[in-house]
């Protein structure tokens, strides 16, 4: 183990792999078959625009006279009673619906959590890093997708009828993606919908410690990448690939693959007002790293973070080239800063003006909450208890921090 007080903090809850170091190679309990099922490249017609071309909100943000300082947000408590919540979305209107790793979705709001809108606790496993991991809106349509680990280990991308009272029809799920997954951690596990309408799939790089099979940076496998698709149906097949995806029609390379190089994207996503995607990647056993892709500069199209060549910047394995790699704009090292990136999202909302164009991003070991800007400068914002799997932005445009081993939701308030 890298650490045994990691090991004590995070036994039986939600890991985020900073814990499986070289050493703690995982039993293989699937073949390494990267995906089950695939879908095909969608025609030129229908082909989604371009990543908007947006411009990057100033170092220090100009909407408020007030400057951030550390000390300028405090940590409410919105609700409790949930078990092991990991993601949080909305469907576009004032409704907080929770995914929980136990397999269930519910609603929460005026402190309290309701019955599940959606159990799929039979189907799923829910050892360390497995079991329901993410939960995104379709846009446009009356669709949820969920990323849950199935009982046989394999990653599964799902979507299901939401009805109009909110509850999910749990006999309309339908697999868009199946992953086989040859270790029981790194799964990733985010789901986010693009500026542009698609959906955004995050998957780590299989699993053990070191990227052993270097699947990060081998394109012909889904695995320690960032995916692009259209996931409604096309015709007999599941979803289609966006013929603009970076890899459409090269060689050996999976199309539906937009970014590369990841260890585990646990949580990823979009500033709203530029298009920016933003990543935390949890690290192996010494640095945890932030990286930003910008609008301008394609929001990650085809881009190579670096794993398993570089851990943050600094050289790992030495029989994969990290050259052309995009570096990460921050880093820490594992210690009193924490040892495990939970990743956060740009403040947008009105409630603390000084916040807004700032990155949010928390440690799931330490609790620590930082700020960030894509220059990398950073601040200080204070600490969450309950080892924070994620800072999401809620449907009032505020940030939400959701205290994994303590069932709690804070709402991030100005001070």
């Amino acid at each position: 183990m890298r650490r045994s007080f990691v090991a004590a903090v995070l036994a039986g809850v939600l890991l985020l792999a900073a814990c499986a170091s070289e050493e703690e190679v995982l039993t293989s309990t699937t073949s390494t078959t990267v995906a089950d099922t695939a879908g095909t490249v969608a025609p030129e017609t229908t082909a989604a625009d371009t990543l908007p071309d947006r411009t990057l909100p100033p170092t220090t943000p100009s909407t408020s006279t007030i400057p951030l300082v550390e000390g300028s947000v405090t940590f409410t408590k919105f609700a409790d009673g949930m078990v092991k919540p990991v993601d949080l979305a909305s469907r576009g209107d004032n409704v907080y619906a929770v995914a929980q790793q136990d397999g269930r979705v519910v609603i929460m709001g005026n402190g309290t959590v309701s019955m599940p809108i959606l159990s799929i606790a039979r189907q799923i496993s829910t050892g360390n890093e497995q079991g329901l991991l993410g939960l995104a809106y379709h846009p446009t349509e009356p669709l949820a997708y969920v990323d849950y680990t199935r009982a046989d280990g394999d990653t599964v991308i799902a979507e299901f009828a939401v009805n109009d009272d909110g509850s999910f029809d749990a006999s309309s799920e339908r697999t868009v993606m199946t992953i086989d997954q040859p270790y029981a951690n790194h799964n990733g596990g985010e789901l986010t919908f693009g500026p542009e309408g698609l959906l955004y799939i995050g998957l780590g790089d299989g699993g053990a410690g070191g990227d052993p099979e270097r699947r990060a940076m081998d394109l012909g496998s889904l695995l320690g990448k960032i995916l692009r698709i259209d996931p409604l149906a096309s015709g007999d097949q599941p979803y289609s690939v966006p013929p603009d995806n970076p890899f459409v029609g090269v060689d050996g390379a999976r199309p539906e693959i937009w970014s590369y190089g990841l260890r585990n994207p646990w949580r990823f996503s979009f500033d709203g007002a530029t298009g920016d995607l933003w990543i935390g990647d949890v690290g192996q056993n010494a640095w945890e790293e932030v990286n930003v892709a910008l609008a301008d500069d394609g929001g990650g199209r085809g881009v190579n973070f670096g794993w398993s060549a570089l851990e943050g910047t600094h050289p790992y394995n030495d029989d994969v080239s990290g050259e052309g790699s995009q570096l990460p704009i921050w880093e820490y090292q594992h210690g009193d800063d924490g040892c495990s990136v939970s990743g956060g999202t740009v403040y947008r909302g009105n409630a603390i003006p000084s916040l807004r164009g700032w990155y949010v991003v928390t440690d799931y070991c330490s609790g620590k909450v930082w700020a960030l800007q894509a220059d990398g400068t950073v601040l200080a914002l204070g600490v969450v208890s309950g080892n924070p799997s994620a800072i999401v932005t809620g449907p009032d445009g505020e940030l939400y921090v959701l205290a994994h081993s303590d069932g709690v939701v804070y709402r991030i308030d100005p001070a």
